[in-house]
């Protein structure tokens, strides 16, 4: 099976030419003698540009190879505006599967004996089209009577299947990168694709989606920033989920946004300031924010507010992770690179026999020429590129629970720089990142933990005079046993030294009579071998 999938991966890429994308330089010549050999895999497509052919190739491979199109897509520092402006189509362009086909799976989830039991106005023409579900309009029937404008969601008929055998086939590369490349270990592939498999499993389950939209609506419920659709989780299933239906702009028809004269600069700096919320305050955050899932408000266009919609994928921090970033991003904007490196160090990101000093010049050596820029003026991907290299040379290991994370920045990234290319970053990130960090340390933290912890004590301090009085008690008791048992141990251990004394003294005295007894006299070697077994009984009681 998997096998075969490579097989047919390599097929695919071949047969839409997608080989011209490797520059020749890179092309060793046994590379162009076995490519010349596959003679029968041509490419078939000869009149399409090498966009197209991209992205139809990338279409056809199945959802894995169609996510990681739409998140180079967001990319437009590192590749040409022709082949961006189609992987930019994969957001929401997809060839949809057959609309009677979507309706006959909502009844049998929802268990109708048909559609208009419960919908009125149901398209079965799809509102949106992408890689793992498609989404089609109806008005809902609610309980009062009234109708409400909702959209289907629905997953593609086996599209598990195909995930499964594609999970399989980077298993199977993961293990053989672990174990041949030099940099196999450090990168710990197997753990990343672990990671990436939960991810898309779990986006398989539209229940969990639902859960997560619920989460996130109430998170951000009330403010000016971030809108989630309500969802209406009596008619959600693993494979259906039905929610409000939104009416805002696409992120990324800038045209539009600018016609209804939209704050583009304000836009910008809240996409920053949602995603470090969603991070830092919550730690739960939309891990899958590229253009085709996200939305503005036609509302106020001089306060705008974004809209997010498909929240399959959501990424968490624990409390030491979430530390050690908010302490290295402020780091990092305040130039504080020695801090950087001692973090790295602190949190095993990098080996403990990092000499700081080092990895302290190398980061500066990086990262110091993008300060003071517009976002217009910096490429973040080549600035990563230049991490990679030296996070390569101290040994650094990739962290898989941070992996959403990274995703997520490049999506940020790439909106800002569609939005405001001018957008200062560092500026508008910095300040929240410093009003956390201060929130965890001090006596504001203390005081919220005392607050948080106050139940529990509460709780238990009607109990405190009982347990004062059973550790008085017990305490004596517990100190003697203790003390007992020390000296149990102690007289095991002079035992065990003993009995190693005699059986060395034993050892030797058997050694010795044996070589008396061939070059000496017999007498003495008898009594040597006596004196030998009296150290070996010595040392077996």
């Amino acid at each position: 099976m998997r096998i075969s999938r490579f097989y047919q991966i390599q097929k695919t890429l071949l047969q839409f030419g997608l080989d011209e994308l490797i520059p020749q330089q890179w092309q060793p010549w046994y590379a162009r003698l076995a490519r010349h050999s596959l003679f029968w895999l041509r490419n078939r497509h000869p009149d399409q540009p090498v966009g197209v052919r991209l992205r139809l190739a990338l279409q056809s491979l199945g959802p894995v190879w169609i996510k990681f199109g739409q998140m180079l897509s967001t990319r437009r520092d590192l590749f040409p505006a022709h082949l961006a402006d189609e992987l930019a189509k994969l957001q929401d362009k997809v060839p949809p599967f057959d609309g009677q086909l979507a309706q006959q799976r909502i009844e049998q989830a929802l268990e109708l004996s048909s559609i208009e039991q419960l919908f009125d106005n149901f398209d079965t023409v799809p509102l949106a089209s992408a890689s793992i579900a498609q989404v089609h309009t109806a008005r809902l029937r609610l309980a009062d009577g009234e109708l409400a404008d909702v959209v289907i969601k629905v997953i593609r008929p086996g599209i598990r299947q195909q995930i499964l055998a594609d999970l399989a086939l980077m298993d199977t590369l993961a293990e053989a990168a672990a174990r041949f490349l030099p940099d196999g270990k450090r990168l710990r592939p197997r753990e990343v694709v672990q990671e990436y498999r939960k991810t898309i499993l779990d986006e398989l389950d539209l229940q969990r989606e639902a859960a997560n939209a619920i989460q996130l609506r109430r998170n951000f419920d009330g403010s000016d920033s971030l809108y989630i659709p309500f969802v209406y989780s009596d008619y959600s299933r693993a494979n259906v989920m039905v929610m409000e239906r939104i009416y805002g702009i696409p992120v990324s028809d800038i045209a539009a946004l600018q016609a209804q004269g939209t704050d583009m600069e304000l836009l910008a700096k809240r996409g920053v300031e949602v995603f470090f919320t969603q991070v830092f305050r919550d730690s739960f955050f939309h891990a899958d924010m590229h253009p085709g899932n996200i939305f503005v408000s036609r509302e106020t266009p001089a306060n705008p507010k974004y809209i997010g919609i498909d929240c399959g994928i959501v990424g968490t921090l624990n409390a030491e992770d979430k530390r050690y970033l908010a302490e290295n991003f402020v780091a990092f904007f305040n130039r504080d690179y020695k801090k950087v490196a001692q973090l790295h160090v602190d949190s095993g990101w990098v080996p403990a026999h990092t000499k700081v000093e080092e990895f302290e010049s190398a980061i500066r050596t990086v990262c110091e020429p993008i300060f003071q820029k517009p976002l217009v003026e910096i490429s973040f991907g080549h600035v990563l590129l230049n991490l990679f290299n030296t996070a390569r040379r101290f040994e650094m290991q990739v962290q898989p629970q941070l992996v959403l994370l990274q995703k997520t920045l490049l999506y940020i990234e790439g909106l800002g720089r569609q939005l405001y290319p001018q957008l200062d970053l560092w500026k508008t990130a910095k300040p929240f990142l410093e009003n956390w960090v201060k929130q965890q340390v001090g006596l504001p933290a203390i005081w919220r933990q005392v607050k948080e912890n106050l139940p529990f004590w509460a709780e238990k301090l009607p109990q405190m005079p009982n347990l004062l009085h059973l550790y008085l008690e017990q305490g004596p008791k517990q100190q003697r046993a203790l003390l007992q048992q020390l000296a149990q141990l102690q007289q095991q251990q002079q035992r065990s030294k003993t009995q190693i004394v005699a059986a060395t003294f034993a050892a030797a005295c058997l050694i010795s009579a044996s070589i008396v007894a061939v070059f000496s006299s017999l007498p003495l070697a008898v009594g040597l071998l006596m004196l030998s077994a009296a150290f070996a009984i010595k040392a077996l009681r």
